[in-house]
């Protein structure tokens, strides 16, 4: 939902005060090493052509800086966490499914949650809020279309709408490669994906010197109580059983199935629920970062599977056990937040049956590896869904690209 100018910058003010009251017994380590990465980051992002912001997104991008909550209460992280990203939009009846999954996961409380919003959202905010399982996080797209109202990347007046010819029309934007112009609520879901990517893995204070594995989550994925230890097995375990596997999954590329049952690992195309990658895999993902940004479909992972993996040169398998330890449950799409005229409506009741299995561990050491080859899927050479045509949106993505200096060594796969 795209709010008025006056109701953003009330909002901001507000927001601004209230989170930052609540977060400000956790301050920062506040080293010389971190506030020169500040000043360094500041130069950098004086370098790239970025939107002007509006009130609301400056103090978003503030509120980015903010340390963890709940240090009081998970003072020391384990030395080998993978953290936990949370990918969310405006869907809080599948939100509060996921949080409270996540709060049954063993191993939760030694490792950092973030949660990636894309814009502001109350709702939202109030569940993340009601959290005490773990360390948690919240960081704020600011450059949302959803925080701006009345320009790019949000809607402007000069836009051009659905297939008006710019020409014609006297207005701005280019048509995707079927003839529509961009959608700001549609283009926002591959904006605030790449710009979470980016900011999680070389913009943020507690995770742009991790070098380990880093897993990614949305906000209609149940997670299973064993899905963080099985996860941890599985990104032992790759180096020796797959070491040319990129990622690790929680469940199977096919988000109808849920698993095998076999006593074997299994390698295959990566999936996009519950995947886990390290720096190395980033920074070959981020060096592909004008194939990702310029690939006509408005999906992360379609442009993810049709040109940014096969543009590797080899198979991107994932390396995952043979029952799923999370679900894929949503029936409401992203693009169909709560504000929207034509909001799909969903009340968030779900009935998935944990069984005892589902509740421990459940990947042995000794299992061989089951490959599957030749799945289908998107593939190089699918032309893409469009929605993705508008210049701006491909100088946005970039910009995100280039906002932060990497930092860290390559480690193995």
């Amino acid at each position: 939902m795209f709010l008025e100018q006056g109701k953003l910058q009330e909002l901001g003010f507000w927001l601004l005060d209230s989170l930052s009251t609540t977060a400000s017994k956790n301050v920062g380590d506040g080293n010389d090493d971190d506030s020169a990465y500040r000043r360094d980051l500041k130069v950098a992002k004086g370098f790239v052509a970025l939107p002007n912001q509006n009130d609301l997104s400056l103090k978003l991008e503030k509120l980015n800086d903010l340390p963890p909550r709940n240090l009081d209460l998970y003072p020391n992280l384990a030395k080998d966490r993978i953290i936990v990203v949370l990918y969310v939009h405006n869907r809080p009846q599948y939100l509060k499914v996921v949080v409270d999954s996540l709060s049954q996961v063993t191993g939760i409380n030694e490792t950092l949650l973030i949660v990636s919003h894309d814009g502001y959202f109350e709702d939202m905010n109030k569940i993340i809020d009601g959290i005490r399982f773990c360390q948690v996080k919240q960081i704020f797209a600011p450059y949302s279309p959803h925080l701006f109202s009345d320009s790019f990347p949000g809607v402007s007046a000069r836009d051009c709408k659905d297939k008006d010819v710019a020409s014609q029309k006297h207005c701005e934007g280019n048509p995707d490669q079927y003839g529509n112009h961009r959608s700001p609520r549609i283009v926002s879901l591959k904006h605030h994906w790449w710009w979470m990517m980016n900011t999680v893995w070389d913009g943020l204070r507690e995770t742009r010197k991790h070098e380990g594995h880093i897993l990614f989550i949305e906000e209609d994925h149940f997670i299973y109580p064993n899905a963080y230890r099985n996860l941890q097995i599985l990104t032992s375990l790759k180096p020796e059983k797959c070491p040319d596997c990129y990622a690790a999954n929680l469940a199977p590329s096919d988000v109808n199935s849920r698993g095998e049952g076999w006593a074997s690992l299994i390698a295959e195309r990566m999936g996009n629920v519950g995947y886990a990658f390290n720096r190395t895999v980033w920074k070959k993902i981020h060096n592909k970062a004008r194939e990702f940004c310029f690939f006509d479909d408005y999906n992360w992972d379609i442009t993810m599977w049709a040109t940014v993996y096969p543009s590797f040169g080899s198979p991107v398998y994932s390396l995952r056990g043979s029952r799923t330890s999370a679900v894929h449950f949503g029936r409401c799409g992203l693009h169909q937040g709560q504000g929207e005229k034509k909001a799909c409506m969903d009340n968030g009741m779900v009935n998935i049956h944990v069984e005892d299995a589902d509740k421990v561990p459940n990947i042995a050491s000794d299992w061989s590896v089951h490959i599957y080859k030749n799945q289908p899927g998107y593939k190089a050479g699918f032309k893409g869904w469009g929605g993705w045509g508008d210049d701006r949106d491909r100088h946005l993505c970039l910009s995100f690209s280039n906002m932060y200096c990497s930092t860290g060594t390559s480690s193995p796969m």
